[in-house]
């Protein structure tokens, strides 16, 4: 098992809040709008519906009855639910959704140790619209793979990840030698960011490559996270850069 579990953040300057508050809203959301995982119609109406996203309309299906394989437990699993907003949102509202306990406790965790470094070197707006954006890009990237790949449209897809795979990569390129614990065999390791983050995005990669014969990849939106990755690599200078123009501008008045 290999799981960070903190970075150095002695040369951190400021409070990052605005990372703060997005772990607190996904936390919030997932516990009380989505009942823990339990209100499964909030978690249909709000989460990405690649189908949604190419045709700009709502869509609803019926209820269908579920027979669990291993079990013969018969039990009833609701369709897609009216959005209350313009569909296209969801691409955010689906952002701060969560599948699970564990899916939740992952993303929180790699968000809270590599987020904060970024949002101090990008500053705290930029870090925001850094962050939805690329989540967005990544989501918009699941849309894309489902539809090329033929997989199902309808298939809700819901999380963090997207964003936090582009907060990752920014991290990678802003602090490539900054030392991450990792957690390994129960024994606690100094591994170089670039490492962590490299073997993170092999790992991906890999995984992703399971979907090309038309499957979902076992649940898992892998093109979100290449996707967000690869926006994040992209994108993290141009934040930066906005906000060393912003500093020289108040320097001179």
């Amino acid at each position: 098992m290999l799981l960070p579990i903190g970075d150095d953040n002695r040369d951190r300057k400021t409070i990052p809040f605005v990372n703060y508050l997005l772990i607190a809203i996904n936390i919030l959301v997932f516990v009380f709008l989505q009942g823990v995982g339990n209100n499964i119609y909030f978690t249909f109406a709000y989460a990405t519906i690649p189908a949604e996203i190419l045709t700009g309309s709502d869509i609803v299906t019926e209820s269908q009855l579920i027979t669990d394989p291993y079990t013969g437990d018969v039990f009833e699993l609701p369709g897609l639910q009216h959005t209350p907003i313009p569909v296209f949102l969801t691409l955010i509202s689906s952002m701060f959704m969560h599948g699970g306990w564990a899916h939740l406790g992952g993303n929180m965790l790699y968000l809270g140790i590599f987020g904060d470094n970024l949002e101090d070197r990008m500053g705290h707006v930029n870090y925001l619209f850094f962050y939805l954006l690329t989540g967005v890009l990544a989501g918009l990237s699941h849309v894309l793979s489902t539809f090329i790949l033929g997989q199902d449209l309808l298939i809700p897809s819901l999380g963090a990840s997207g964003a936090i795979s582009a907060v990752l990569a920014g991290y990678m390129v802003l602090f490539p030698r900054r030392s991450v614990y990792i957690w390994i065999l129960f024994v606690v390791i100094t591994v170089p960011a670039f490492l962590v983050v490299g073997l993170w995005f092999l790992f991906q990669v890999s995984n992703g490559l399971g979907a090309l014969g038309g499957q979902q990849a076992g649940g898992v939106a892998y093109a979100a996270h290449i996707g967000g990755f690869l926006f994040g690599l992209f994108l993290t200078k141009r934040f930066v850069k906005t906000v060393r123009k912003a500093n020289r501008r108040k320097r001179r008045y």
